[in-house]
């Protein structure tokens, strides 16, 4: 009996562990069931989540197998390849003994505008996890960049092959007149109006988003920077970027700002007209840093800022260069007219305008005269010049002169464009094309070759182009004397050109 109930035993603890068993390995088989149903299935996350052709975007994954080769695409395009740790993770910055840290990769030059795919895919094995990042150039200030270069070096959809097909999208933000150069960021135009409301609108469709009523005409360009719309009235006014409530709103209204603000490394520089004062704000909160008072008033030229240093034209003859952080003088340079054209700093070299009629190039450390060339006569250079591969774009003030092309490191003219009417607003260049507006009754907008001149485009937005183009995502946005912004693309074109993932 003894031996049965011994027997019986090992039988129920046999039958225990095989049941033990087989539940353990239903068990396993569920935990990579559950891997692969998604409650834990691979991820990647990409930083920044958009960004212009060219931008380094940093990736990082987990939920892979462990010590398994991982290839990273851009839609269809390996661009990188790593390992994951024996956590099956990678891109942590973490060094292991397979070497995997962070992993970086390029978007390519020839992205063009709207949502792509970045996948991580096992080079062997199955798993595979896929984000999407957002191709998008922003231009956040007149004339592009803290540089005032005039130049987007990203446009890749836009260009001389197919400018000549430009229609017409959208005008809004009506208004008796904008000289205003419009800013876009995050899929919205900011531009200030003649009638003092400042608005934003939807990009692609021109939809008003908000605007805010000043107190006095908006002529300023405004610059937009970490969510905030800055933007010069009859105040200095800080605004929302999603919303246009104010951040803060800087002067007392007896003052008037028509010079374009600048924002560098959270200072905001921009130039009131009547108290003659050149002021450095900080940008979250509106308190001045430092202000320079210079003998005459009436400043219209937008601040260029370049390795600490503040570039401004002045009423008074003179382009100043101000320290950046305590708005010490460390030089000027005398002309003989009124300096209203913005400068542009490219290179090491200033390049800016004067009511005299030339067109300047100062070394950007000394003040030292580079060159000048002889623009027009009485006419004078109120434009600020766009600088693209060598060659500096400008325009005239005087009837029938129009546009130059000039050698920016000789000053020898290249090509003239003549206009019957002036141009005091500044060209821009994107992608091959120069474009620039005219101050005629019929307020044409050109785009011209920029090796020779020659037109490529021209359409008349009904009174005055003082305003500068701005050509970002393959459209083309201006201010128009005749009461709107106005937005040109291409014959159905969409904003977001989706590009195929691998398969």
């Amino acid at each position: 009996m003894y031996k049965y109930r011994t027997a019986l035993v090992l039988i129920f603890v046999v039958v225990a562990i095989t049941a033990g068993a087989s539940e353990q390995s239903q068990s396993s088989r569920s935990t990579v069931t559950t891997h692969e149903s998604g409650s834990a299935s691979p991820q990647v996350w990409v930083l920044p989540k958009q960004g212009p052709p060219t931008s380094s975007v940093s990736v990082q994954g987990a939920g892979f197998d462990p010590l398994t080769a991982i290839d990273i695409y851009f839609d269809s395009t390996v661009l990188a390849s790593t390992t994951s740790d024996k956590n099956g993770a990678f891109g942590t910055g973490v060094i292991t003994a397979t070497g995997a840290t962070v992993v970086h990769i390029q978007v390519p030059a020839t992205a063009l505008p709207g949502q792509h795919a970045i996948t991580a895919q096992e080079h062997v094995g199955q798993e595979s996890a896929q984000t999407s990042f957002l191709v998008a150039t922003d231009w956040s200030r007149y004339h592009f960049d803290l540089e005032s270069s005039g130049l987007n070096p990203y446009e890749n959809l836009l260009g001389a092959s197919n400018v000549g097909n430009l229609a017409f999208r959208w005008a809004g933000c009506g208004d008796t007149y904008i000289d205003s150069s419009p800013a876009v960021v995050n899929g919205v135009v900011y531009i200030g109006t003649w009638s003092g409301e400042i608005c934003a609108l939807d990009a692609n469709t021109g939809t008003l988003l908000w605007e805010v009523q000043t107190n006095n005409q908006a002529g300023s360009s405004p610059a937009v920077v970490n969510g905030i719309v800055y933007e010069g009235s009859d105040r200095l006014y800080a605004l929302s970027a999603s919303t246009g409530n104010p951040v803060w709103i800087f002067g007392a209204g007896q003052d008037e700002f028509w010079s374009s603000p600048a924002v560098a490394d959270g200072i905001v520089y921009a130039a009131s007209q009547f108290t003659n004062t050149i002021w450095a704000l900080d940008a979250n909160t509106g308190v001045v840093i430092w202000q320079q008072v210079l003998g005459v008033g009436g400043f219209f030229g937008s601040p260029a800022v370049a390795n600490d240093i503040v570039y401004m034209g002045s009423p008074d003859n003179n382009v100043y260069a101000f320290n950046a952080k305590t708005g010490a003088i460390v030089w000027k340079y005398t002309t003989q007219g009124q300096v209203d054209s913005p400068p542009a700093v490219v290179d090491g070299v200033v390049y800016v305008g004067s009511f005299d009629g030339y067109l300047y190039a100062l070394d950007a450390n000394t003040g030292a005269l580079i060159w000048k060339y002889a623009a027009v006569g009485s006419g004078g250079v109120q434009s600020g010049p766009a600088v693209a591969n060598g060659v500096v774009y400008v325009g005239s003030s005087a009837y029938g002169t129009g546009m130059f092309a000039v050698d920016a490191k000789t000053g020898t003219l290249i090509w003239q464009a003549l206009t019957a009417y002036p141009v005091p607003g500044s060209p821009s260049v994107a992608n091959g094309v120069v474009y620039v507006g005219v101050d005629g009754n019929d307020g044409t907008v050109y785009a011209l070759d920029p090796n020779t001149g020659a037109i490529l485009w021209q359409h008349a937005t009904g009174r005055y182009v003082d305003s500068s183009p701005v050509v970002v995502n393959g459209v083309l946005y201006v201010g128009s004397g005749g009461g709107a912004v106005q937005a040109f693309s291409l014959p159905g074109q969409q904003m977001t050109e989706k590009s195929k993932p691998p398969d």
